[in-house]
């Protein structure tokens, strides 16, 4: 019998799937398998916030809690375990004598590090790893260039792939998965294992992990409410749960492919051009896979200070008692404060949000983009280390952006994005009686117009950290 190891990493979904259909194709019996690894979902970042905070980590389990149901339904089951794949898997191929170990292949550093170290070890039991690809909507074989020569500027990218280079149809989920028998499923996590270091804080993202809940939510935008047709118009805005798609969660995971979305596009507005909203969402997923080649173009470069342009910005602050007054909302800029305290409670923030934010803290505020950078990867529920170094280096000015940098006017997005201060609003209650005026442009504040309407700059509500320039 030949026998094959399944390491789902952020593929966690069984349609489009290339490194199951291959070793089913491939293998008699397989052996489906999630890790989670404690570097991952207990460790610090480099600034010391938890690698994996609660939002992520339950939509995480919520995912990898489908996938063995999905697979249930099949007649095999996930086998879940906690520690190190390079130590864990090789001893789960000795012990039910796997021929292979198939997996996507990730780019950054430090899950390049294990899957390197893993692909070691199993090479001194004679077992061999096979890479397959699954995050991109284009396969990079497919591109008309190499790795080494992908354009730098994403307007070059999207003129050289948009119209001419075909995207494959998305892969069959399977219909039956024959498994190994007699392996020890192991238990699923719970949030308070990984996250017991989070000041309280609890999951708050109101969608639910999983692929089956990712192909509700695709159906739902396209084809239950047409929803997609006004993505344009609506992208920019910060309230509500229809203004964007919300696939982002489901494709940091793997539960939902990016050629499926594009799939069914496709069936939805025959002609992306004709559909101005349809043709945006598709814009978005070039401009994800952009980054990802970024990523693996210029390697550990988008982690770094100075970018993949090797440029140091200029006063570039660390002083974590300035930045724990972004960090929690509490620099007086209604704007900025009611992102950071949605993200905070949600794992979650609109497109505009996040470079709102970005903008102020490096531009204002003059800190190091990179403490932004490490904080949203611990809050956001969808995180990806590319999109997310990718589009901080983009606001810096170090990275794929030819500007020098993106400075937002906080009060003109205030006023363009927010005119009625219905979202600071939301997430602000105490500045509900505040006439939305008064909370669009922070330089106008006075203590005495606050206090008319009950509240008390410095007490109820944070006195602005700064003079807008």
């Amino acid at each position: 019998m030949k026998r094959a190891v399944v390491w789902f990493r952020s593929d966690l979904r069984l349609h489009d799937n290339e490194a199951l259909t291959h070793a089913i194709n491939t293998a008699d019996e397989i052996i489906p398998l999630y890790i989670f690894d404690e570097r991952v979902f207990k460790a610090k970042t480099s600034f010391g916030f938890n690698k994996t905070e609660v939002h992520r980590s339950q939509f995480i389990i919520e995912s990898v809690t489908d996938l063995r149901s999905s697979l249930l339904k099949l007649g095999a089951n996930l086998i879940v375990r906690i520690g190190s794949p390079e130590k864990i898997i090789p001893e789960l191929c000795r012990s039910h004598k796997a021929n292979w170990v198939y997996c996507n292949r990730e780019r950054t550093k430090e899950e390049v590090i294990v899957q390197d170290e893993l692909e070691a070890n199993l090479w001194t039991i004679g077992v061999e790893m096979r890479y397959c690809r699954g995050k991109m909507l284009y396969h990079t074989a497919d591109l008309p260039f190499p790795i080494t020569q992908s354009p730098d500027v994403f307007t070059n990218y999207r003129k050289e792939v948009e119209k001419l280079i075909p995207i494959r149809l998305p892969l069959n989920a399977p219909k039956e998965v024959t498994m190994v028998e007699g392996i020890e499923e192991g238990g699923l996590p719970s949030v308070e294992d990984f996250t017991q270091d989070n000041n309280g804080m609890q999951p708050g993202f109101p969608l639910k992990g999983g692929e089956t809940n990712a192909l509700k939510e695709l159906q739902y935008y396209l084809h239950e409410t047409g929803l997609v047709s006004n993505y344009k118009k609506t992208r920019n805005e910060m309230l509500g749960r229809d203004y964007s798609s919300k696939f982002s969660a489901y494709l940091a995971t793997g539960s939902l492919s990016p050629k499926l979305i594009y799939a069914e596009l496709l069936k939805f507005a025959p002609d992306l051009s004709a559909n101005e909203g349809a043709y945006w969402l598709y814009f978005e997923l070039l401009w994800r896979d952009f980054f990802r080649l970024v990523g693996k173009k210029y390697g550990s470069k988008i982690f770094l200070q100075g970018g993949i342009n090797n440029k140091l910005p200029d006063q570039q602050s660390e002083e974590m008692s300035l930045f724990n007054i972004w960090k929690e909302g509490r620099t007086g800029f209604p704007l900025v404060d009611a992102n950071m305290r949605e993200m905070n409670r949600t794992g979650f923030m609109s497109n505009r949000g996040r470079q709102i934010v970005a903008s102020f803290l490096i531009y204002e505020m003059r800190m190091n983009w990179q403490l932004g950078a490490e904080y949203f990867e611990s809050m956001l529920v969808d995180y990806d280390p590319c999109s997310n170094y990718g589009n901080w280096q983009y606001i810096a000015g170090v990275g794929v952006d030819p500007r020098q940098g993106r400075r937002f006017n906080l009060v003109f997005q205030a006023q363009k994005h927010d005119p009625e201060a219905q979202y600071i609003k939301h997430w602000i209650p105490e500045l509900t009686d505040i006439p939305y005026s008064l909370l669009l442009d922070p330089n106008k504040y006075s203590s005495e117009q606050f206090f008319e309407y009950g509240i008390t700059l410095g007490k109820d509500y944070p006195t602005p950290m700064l003079s807008l320039g």
